[in-house]
């Protein structure tokens, strides 16, 4: 019956189509060189230091059991200056991070690091101690973030993007406006791109794109609200609320489908927002691919849903097998909403990837001013934090070198 009652609601919208200058926009989808220039950064004082020796020094300092010193792995990173050596700095990397002296990478450090990996040709490298954070400590800030996330998107390896955005989403890293379309833009790009989309994949992109859309309110965050509500919320009725908020930073109360609702209830009452036609209509199918090759596969699945049945291993409680049971009600209510969006005009014919794009064209600019002038205080504030520490590591230094000579004096004396 389920699939009877999709079927009449998904009956194809008609909207007058928009014209929309693509090529335009894919001239200004990207950070601008102004922002990624290293010029900022590689202005800082220099120290430079011989990596054998720091690498001798890191050794001799694990093996005696002491801790190494933030400033010391913070050197060693700084003067990398090969790929090969970046390999060799994510051994110490690792090696820091299971010290005592674990929670004192310092953030420029980080930002240093993954700086480094893209100079030399090593992103999969930052990548990888981004997607294993707890065993490196990789917590980057969101500029950092942002360069990780254009520097794949520059390249079209949109996929990349999306796994750096995860982990945005997974540190609820979503504050800077930049941040949040350079996501959204990967994000509708790979769901574009790719065909197939994994349970874990949907569940992911879900939750990226809820959060990030939350932060929008406009066409393109409602969008993306609803798109990322209702991938999650496939995934719950398919393998559970558990599945969902597993290590994620989601809420475990069911009903994400009918949050999605929600959202088109919401847009009904909202001036000056609309729904993009390729989202409103695929709220609880696949968004990977066209509507309409696919609208009997998901009918079918669908109907396998409402009766009960599972196609996978996994096993429902009894809450979960309750929300499976609100699927035609969610259905009808789908409907409902979409006719009310039809007859007040919400619907954009536009594409989710199209309206990012549009909306990116207009704001990135002015989010690139605002980023570049605190990211310069930002590492001005580095700078006099580094200079404390190194004044602290001299005095140090000086102390123990005088404790030395007190003491060697006392032995030459007896």
């Amino acid at each position: 019956m389920a699939a009877s009652i999709l079927q009449r609601c998904l009956s194809p919208v008609q909207t007058f189509s928009k014209y929309v200058n693509y090529r335009s926009i894919a001239r200004r989808c990207l950070l601008s060189s102004a922002y990624t220039d290293p010029a900022v950064w590689e202005q800082r004082q220099r120290d430079p230091q011989d990596l054998g020796q720091l690498a001798s020094l890191m050794d001799r300092t694990y093996e005696r059991k002491f801790p190494v010193s933030s400033l010391v792995i913070a050197r060693f990173i700084d003067n990398l200056s090969s790929k090969e050596e970046v390999d060799q700095a994510q051994y110490y990397l690792y090696k820091f991070r299971h010290s005592p002296n674990c929670w004192y990478l310092r953030d420029w450090s980080i930002h240093s690091w993954i700086r480094q990996c893209l100079k030399y040709g090593a992103r999969d490298k930052a990548l990888y101690t981004l997607k294993n954070k707890v065993q490196f400590g990789m917590f980057p800030d969101d500029f950092t973030f942002n360069l990780l996330i254009d520097s794949f998107i520059k390249d079209k390896d949109f996929k990349g993007a999306c796994s750096v955005v995860e982990e945005v989403m997974l540190q609820e890293s979503f504050e800077r406006i930049s941040t949040q379309m350079l996501s959204l833009y990967a994000l509708s790009k790979c769901l574009a791109t790719t065909p197939e989309l994994s349970w874990h994949e949907e569940r992911n992109m879900g939750a990226s794109l809820m959060l990030a859309g939350l932060k929008q309110e406009n066409s393109v965050g409602f969008s993306a609200q609803l798109l990322g509500f209702a991938l999650i919320g496939k995934v719950e009725l398919s393998r559970g609320i558990h599945a969902v908020f597993h290590e994620m930073p989601l809420i475990w109360t069911s009903g994400y489908l009918g949050r999605a609702l929600s959202v088109m209830n919401a847009v009904c009452d909202f001036r000056d927002v609309k729904l993009s036609e390729e989202v409103a209509l695929r709220n609880i199918i696949t968004p990977a691919a066209p509507m309409l090759d696919h609208v009997e596969k998901i009918l079918q699945e669908l109907s396998v849903i409402s009766d009960g049945q599972n196609d996978t291993e996994t096993t429902l409680d009894e809450e979960d097998e309750l929300e499976r049971q609100k699927l035609p009600e969610y259905i009808n209510r789908f409907k409902e909403l979409k006719e009310q969006l039809m007859s007040q005009d919400k619907i954009d014919s536009r594409s989710l990837e199209s309206l990012v794009s549009a909306l990116t064209q207009q704001t990135l600019t002015a989010c690139e001013d605002a980023d570049i002038a605190e990211y310069q205080k930002k590492v001005r504030d580095w700078e006099a934090e580094r200079r404390q520490l190194i004044q602290r590591e001299s005095e140090m230094k000086e102390k123990n070198q005088k404790e030395r000579l007190s003491k060697q004096s006392v032995s030459a004396a007896q």
